[in-house]
């Protein structure tokens, strides 16, 4: 059985080192790596069809047509491998390896080693001298996650990290419905594993481990102006999950699912190559 690494990728040409994927793919039989092109409008595309070319049964190629946002190619990513036969455990890095695959495979490892946990996730921590991040992002970022800390009411210190890795059984829990952000749908990924665990089991089977290195690459699709909406996105995640739940009487507390939610094979919006 193979982990499924998924790449989300945007606008991603002149950025993705196409070697070290390439590399990671001939040397390493048991990962299968799933890239999502999300709507790019340079040759992205042409150049994962080209690292493709180098190991068609371990890369596969995900065309969304329409730029979704990272929630939208990390979702089709998911139920692709989901429907997979060869797939055991499925994650995810960014295009331009800010997160290495040492360090992805170390999160890896940490769920195979556990049948207990379900899901284990990068933290880029706050003393380790190998991570090199800017003065204003690391500001915003402590804002940020002071927020989602009160959203989530979970001892969860970074839940933006960009590496995450999981069982192929929490898909349908996870990535069942659209998320609400393009940018912050990790927080709803663990408003719904709370859900369906419950408070006091969730922390059980989640494992956050911190990277030995992670860098910081300029040229983020997360612009200036999505950057300000992030306090009003959190606001309307804590609405939706939490007050109109709390209130609605068709609300399910533990967040499951029906066959029909488990039927994803005729409507993904994305077109594998």
């Amino acid at each position: 059985m193979k982990t499924g690494i998924i790449i989300p990728c945007y606008n991603e040409e002149k950025r993705l080192n196409v070697n070290a994927f390439v590399d990671f793919i001939n040397s390493k039989e048991d990962y299968h790596i799933c890239f999502v092109n999300d709507g790019s409008k340079d040759n992205t595309l042409e150049v994962l069809n080209e690292i493709k070319e180098q190991n068609p049964e371990n890369v596969s190629v995900i065309d969304m047509k329409k730029n979704g946002g990272k929630a939208s190619a990390v979702r089709a990513g998911s139920r692709y491998l989901y429907n997979r036969n060869d797939i055991e455990f499925i994650g995810f890095i960014d295009a331009d390896l800010s997160t290495d695959f040492e360090d992805f495979e170390k999160l890896v490892a940490t769920l195979s080693n556990n049948d207990n946990l379900t899901f284990v996730y990068g933290s880029r921590g706050n003393d380790n001298d190998k991570i090199e991040r800017n003065i204003f992002r690391k500001f915003f970022s402590r804002i940020i996650k002071s927020l989602i800390h009160l959203i989530l009411g979970l001892p969860i210190h970074d839940t933006q990290c960009g590496a995450k890795v999981f069982r192929k059984s929490i898909v349908p829990i996870a990535y069942n419905k659209e998320f609400m952000s393009k940018w912050l749908f990790d927080v709803e990924i663990f408003i719904r594993l709370k859900k369906h665990y419950g408070s006091k089991e969730i922390m059980n089977k989640i494992k956050e481990q911190e990277l030995t290195k992670w860098v910081h690459v300029d040229d983020s699709k997360l612009g200036i102006k999505d950057s300000l909406e992030i306090p009003y996105v959190l606001m309307s995640i804590w609405f939706s999950y939490i007050v109109v739940e709390l209130f609605s009487k068709s609300s399910n507390p533990t967040f499951s699912f029906n066959n029909e939610a488990m039927n994803w094979n005729n409507n993904l919006n994305a077109i594998t190559k």
